[in-house]
């Protein structure tokens, strides 16, 4: 509606800027001298020498430059020029009118065909160049609105894509999380009773609360606080895990369920019940950035299913790309036998 609205103010004005070009010369004249009936007399010579240039503009602009040239009708649209011109010139070529008294009435109707040819011929130009002056605002205001679709397209193809990513993420994580709460019935039915109302937010969350764009980060933070402790209820003694949660204050959001990908890797691929482990995930403020880092022990699975690889890290790496362009950076490096992860979303706080 804005995009029209605005549309429907640049053709107006270009009606009025016509108008004026007619009406200024009689307007100044009249300011200058003091005497309105030179108005009349400054008013119909301009409009007379502009009218045909306006006609030939407005016609071009609203008609035949969208309805012929644009669609590829270059024949019609030149014949229809053609005759415009025809039209608004050919009247002159008989009429005696503005060629001095004292010859208009000794010279022949040929001889004034003389006269007149030079003044058409140079009248003529000048629409041509006022089509083409139509043609070129036409091009430019066509050019915008294709380049306006095309990042209308653009934005409606990200958000379908975003949406698919979002129903891809959901079940991946309940699926792990199913898995999860069965291997904890089996090692301590009395934690898992205990954990059977941390179970439920962290599914309501996962379920209800992220079907928006973005989530407040003290949300974002509860879950996977829950999450990690669901997950570490697998875990043994040989397994250390440690959150750290530095939430700034404020009304700050994210896009949910973003860093939950890192996590299910770290407790897949940094975990082993016979040998000493650690998860360490946190999230601090940096300046105006926010940082969330998970370290973990590597046990590289074998095969194609490595860590730093599969759905959910494609997925969120997508997901990075498509709602914070040119404003994270994604790090990830193996050393001395750990794996870490680190994750900036830049200018996201006050």
């Amino acid at each position: 509606m804005n995009r029209q609205h605005n549309r429907r103010i640049l053709d107006i004005a270009q009606v009025l800027i016509w108008a004026c070009a007619m009406l200024l010369p009689a307007v100044f004249t009249w300011l200058i001298s003091g005497d309105s009936s030179r108005f009349a007399r400054t008013f119909w010579p301009s409009f007379y020498m502009m009218f045909p240039m306006c006609l030939v503009y407005l016609i071009n602009y609203f008609l035949l430059v969208p309805k012929l040239l644009f669609r590829k009708q270059l024949v019609w649209f030149i014949v229809a020029n053609v005759l415009i011109l025809v039209l608004l010139n050919a009247p002159s070529l008989f009429s005696r009118g503005e060629i001095p008294e004292p010859i208009r009435e000794r010279i022949q109707r040929r001889d004034i065909l003389a006269f007149r040819i030079p003044t058409l011929i140079s009248a003529a130009f000048f629409q041509l160049v006022i089509i083409f002056l139509a043609i070129g605002v036409r091009s430019i205001i066509r050019s915008n609105d294709i380049q306006f679709q095309l990042q209308e397209e653009r934005r409606k193809t990200a958000e379908a894509e975003l949406t698919w990513l979002k129903h891809q993420l959901n079940p991946h994580f309940l699926f792990n999380t199913l898995n999860n709460i069965s291997s904890l019935t089996q090692i301590d039915p009395d934690k898992a009773q205990e954990s059977i109302g941390q179970l439920s937010d962290t599914l309501r969350y996962a379920l209800y609360d992220t079907d928006v764009e973005k989530v407040p980060l003290s949300g974002e933070v509860s879950f996977m606080d829950n999450y990690v402790h669901l997950m570490q209820l697998r875990c043994n003694e040989m397994t250390e895990v440690s959150t750290s949660w530095e939430v700034p204050v404020g009304d700050v959001k994210i896009a949910p369920l973003l860093f939950i990908s890192p996590i299910e890797n770290a407790f897949k691929h940094g975990v082993n019940a016979r040998m000493k482990s650690f998860v360490h995930v946190g999230l601090h403020p940096e300046g105006k950035n926010l940082v969330f880092t998970c370290e973990n022990s590597l046990f590289e699975k074998t095969g194609v299913d490595r860590i730093g690889s599969g759905i959910g890290v494609e997925n969120l790496k997508r997901r990075l790309e498509l709602i914070y362009p040119d404003q994270y950076i994604y790090e990830h490096d193996e050393k001395d036998g750990a794996y870490h992860v680190r994750i900036v979303l830049k200018n996201l706080l006050a």
